[in-house]
């Protein structure tokens, strides 16, 4: 009598517009919690990001100069809270995944899962390809037109940083291309007809967001707008790939259909 009242569940399962809030709620808090406890770990950590960051740069010739006292402090900040987001990330799709998967059919739950993971890796991919090949190459080729001139190259840490985060996200969200295409396809948002029509606009496309996110340059420009090329064209290799698996798929399914009629006819 004095007790705590049960929770009334309705009889087909459903959870009321109340229960949604909460969970997004918790799962919210979850999400702050770990982004709080991962930047406390990652600030920690923080100036030897900033060493492994400088020293590719400084293998290149540049040197580092700060131009106002807290610039240092936040720079370290800033790699703390990129670096937090970027561990967090995962777990934020998952929460996200979670509270969306009871109201999804089973099909779409499989492509949603495959989908981020798909997208995590891609996005993995594309910063260690920025890592590896984009940066390298941009730092020395930029340095190398103050030689044989007067200038010396004298970067502030903010801006070297900040152009450095800037390359790594640019090149994780141009390698989620292909997962993108893949997935409105699959949801009939996107036509692969529409992809190969677009190609020529999607060329003149590419070099103009490359001048735009690159230094004024035609090499770096280059070397932004092929991969962004290349993934396009994967990605309507791997579309219309898909599409044919699924339509010899839907092929064997009517087959085996057939061949199970067959059978019952028999037997009577």
């Amino acid at each position: 009598m004095f007790g705590k009242k049960k929770k009334e569940v309705p009889p087909d399962g459903t959870m009321s517009l109340s229960g949604h809030l909460k969970e997004l709620r918790n799962r919210i808090i979850i999400c702050v919690i770990a982004l709080l406890i991962f930047f406390l770990i990652a600030f920690a950590f923080s100036q030897k990001i900033i060493d492994f960051l400088l020293a590719m740069g400084k293998d290149s010739g540049y040197t580092y100069i700060y131009t106002a006292v807290p610039e240092l402090m936040l720079q370290q900040l800033s790699i703390g809270l990129t670096a937090s987001l970027v561990v967090s990330f995962p777990l934020i799709l998952y929460h996200i995944w979670a509270f969306i998967q009871p109201g999804l059919k089973r099909n779409e739950n499989a492509l949603i899962i495959a989908a981020l993971i798909s997208g995590l890796i891609c996005f993995i991919i594309g910063v260690v390809f920025a890592y590896k090949v984009m940066l390298p190459f941009m730092l020395r080729f930029l340095i190398g037109l103050s030689k044989g001139t007067s200038i010396r190259a004298n970067i502030t840490i903010g801006n070297y940083i900040s152009f450095v985060l800037t390359i790594f996200i640019i090149f994780g969200i141009v390698f989620e291309l292909p997962v993108i295409c893949v997935l409105l396809t699959q949801m009939g948002l996107l036509k692969i007809e529409w992809m190969v029509k677009g190609r020529k606009i999607v060329i003149i496309a590419a070099f103009f967001i490359a001048a735009i996110i690159t230094p004024p340059d035609i090499v770096s420009q280059i070397m932004v707008a092929l991969p962004m090329l290349v993934l396009y064209q994967l990605s309507i290799w791997l579309c219309t790939l898909l599409l044919k698996l699924k339509g010899g798929a839907g092929q064997n399914s009517k087959l085996l259909s057939k061949i199970i009629a067959i059978f019952r006819k028999g037997e009577k």
